[in-house]
């Protein structure tokens, strides 16, 4: 059997990360770097000159033309944090370079904090996955299908109608021949309005959807996206048509990762931030080594999420 190259790249050992992150002084020159790359740049005004003084032993630059003041994460994902920049660090690594998913337990024990820091930590970076991949859009050939998170309660229904399954989107773009390359999952319900809006954001007018007979998805047609139906007829086979094989196949690898790292979280109020943190990873699959930087730079780029938002998320937010 020919070897998968993604699979078995080596990615960014630990101790790697170690030589290049393991203090806080290490981190901080490696934020600096990717939040100002061409040097710093007042947050005000615009100009390159400033100082530099510690408070309570936070790094913070005075720009020299406007006199404003900032420290190094304010407006940022890390803005207001008191875990040290190389907890997040840490932190960035095991959710980018792991396998499988990590959850907020597991993060507890790595960084050695209590568990609502880390359910926070894990949240905001997620946050950080959703907002970057928020733009993703999808073009060729795409695979698309249905699905659900939750399960049944006490006393419920079963299937489509039970009230603690949340429906999501999937899609996944291959090549001609049927190969996966990049994917997206939006939580939102089945109804031809929120495919057409799915479609709209997320697929490119040129692509080619290929779905199985559920009646909503003739809605991508609406913003000119061509569709192409596979009646599957249901049943363990419909699952291995070639047709569909990439998305099945997706689609049963994120449900495994999700049930076999987390035990259980509110599907309806934070779906749309594990959907996301499956998509960011695999869409950056292709080189592991580069991804933590890759990250970092996302990180700087997103507005702080305080915990009062984090905690309230609303689907669509």
């Amino acid at each position: 059997m020919t070897m998968n190259r993604v699979q078995f790249q080596p990615g960014l050992s630990m101790a790697e990360f170690m030589d290049r992150y393991g203090s806080d002084e290490q981190c901080e020159t490696a934020l600096i770097e990717s939040r100002w790359p061409a040097g710093f740049a007042c947050p005000a005004c615009g100009r390159g000159q400033s100082s530099s003084f510690r408070r309570e032993g936070r790094l913070y630059f005075q720009c020299s033309a406007c006199r404003h003041q900032c420290s190094l994460i304010s407006g940022t994902i890390f803005e207001a944090t008191k875990l040290p920049l190389s907890r997040w660090f840490l932190a960035m690594h095991l959710l980018t370079q792991s396998k499988n998913n990590v959850a907020a337990l597991e993060l507890k024990r790595h960084l050695g904090v209590c568990y609502k820091t880390a359910w926070l930590v894990k949240h905001k970076l997620m946050e950080v996955m959703r907002v970057r991949e928020d733009s993703r859009r999808l073009d060729g050939r795409v695979e698309i299908d249905e699905a659900y998170l939750g399960g049944e309660r006490s006393g419920g229904k079963r299937g489509r109608g039970s009230e603690n399954k949340v429906p999501f989107v999937a899609a996944v773009q291959t090549t001609p021949e049927g190969h996966p390359q990049f994917m997206c999952l939006r939580q939102q319900p089945l109804t031809t309005e929120e495919v057409a809006a799915f479609a709209a954001r997320s697929l490119a007018p040129s692509a080619t959807v290929i779905s199985d007979g559920l009646w909503c998805f003739a809605a991508v047609q609406r913003v000119g996206v061509e569709h192409q139906r596979v009646v599957t007829g249901g049943g363990k086979a419909s699952t291995e048509l070639p047709q569909l094989r990439a998305i099945n196949t997706m689609l049963g690898n994120i449900k495994r990762a999700l049930s076999g790292t987390y035990h259980a979280f509110d599907f309806a109020k934070y779906a749309h931030r594990y959907l996301a943190e499956a998509q960011y990873r695999f869409n950056r699959r292709f080189n592991l080594r580069s991804i933590l930087a890759r990250f970092l730079r996302a990180a700087v780029l997103t507005t702080p999420s305080p915990a009062s938002f984090i905690r309230g998320a609303e689907v669509g937010r």
